[in-house]
């Protein structure tokens, strides 16, 4: 986990010092990740082709939409405890731990593989993040992203669906 750098803004918040720079430091690798994830659904959404195409690209659409105003409530968490949100699309592409998603993708299936893949690399690290959070003492951050977490794994549940028995 990163540390943050930046000094916390001061704020009447009686989260402790150190459970707010470690919450800071989960939710910006957190918020990284959701974004390029965002981004790598939308990619997705805009270039299938095949099998299962308008079921496929209606539930993308929600998925991306869900996923943005999740972003929005990391964001704003981090804010709430004095830090700043790394949600530039420069430090996304800098910071973000998933794998690039590939540009030359469009069978339904294999977009639907490559989105299972990143959704469960989010999921394992939104996990880890709520252990450190809580440990950190900052309840409200491992609550926040306890709920990030079942999200993400019905979506990933309903991205498998679709691609059981199936080889990539």
């Amino acid at each position: 986990m990163e540390t943050e750098t930046m000094a916390l803004r001061k704020s009447r918040n009686d989260v402790g010092e150190n459970a707010k720079k470690t919450s800071i430091a989960v939710l910006n690798g957190v918020l990284v990740d959701s974004i390029d994830l965002t981004h790598c659904v939308r990619m997705a959404h805009w270039t299938m082709r095949g099998p299962n195409f308008i079921g496929l690209h209606t539930m993308l659409e929600t998925f991306y939409n869900d996923l943005f105003a999740t972003t929005d409530d990391i964001a704003e968490r981090l804010v709430q405890l004095g830090g700043t949100p790394d949600g530039t699309s420069q430090l996304i592409a800098e910071k973000t731990r998933l794998k690039a998603y590939p540009r030359d993708v469009t069978y339904t299936l294999t977009h639907v593989a490559e989105l299972a893949d990143r959704f469960a690399a989010n999921a394992k690290a939104v996990r880890e993040g709520i252990d450190t959070t809580d440990e950190a003492g900052d309840a409200d951050t491992a609550d926040l992203l306890t709920e990030l977490s079942r999200d993400l794994d019905k979506k990933l549940w309903m991205l498998e669906a679709h691609i059981e028995n199936v080889e990539k």
